[in-house]
């Protein structure tokens, strides 16, 4: 079962100092219109040759645009053995919807 926090939760969650890892899993066309905060950005296809790069001691939390690429990159990374991995339900378009934070890619 993949874990999933929704846009509200993740915001409160990036103020703490012990925030989570972002990943921003979306293809080059899609992150040049702006990605959240303090995010890697990693297209999906990257992800099985990059997977060991990412960080052991922290969540990490998947987005794309609508939360259901995420969902299934959660899904593959939790069945490589990583429990870390949460998916960001809505994706950037719930939350940009809830008024959060959108910064320029690059």
């Amino acid at each position: 079962m993949v874990k999933e926090i929704d846009s509200t939760e993740l915001n409160s969650r990036l103020s703490s100092d012990e925030g989570p890892y972002l990943l921003d899993i979306r293809s080059e066309a899609e992150v040049v219109h702006g990605m959240l905060p303090d995010s890697t950005h990693l297209p999906m296809h990257l992800i099985p040759l990059r997977m060991n790069d990412f960080p052991k001691d922290k969540e990490i939390v998947l987005y794309c645009r609508s939360g259901a690429r995420s969902y299934h990159a959660c899904m593959y990374l939790m069945q490589q053995g990583m429990q870390n991995v949460i998916n960001l339900k809505g994706g950037i378009i719930d939350w940009a919807r809830q008024g959060y934070q959108i910064v320029a890619y690059g």
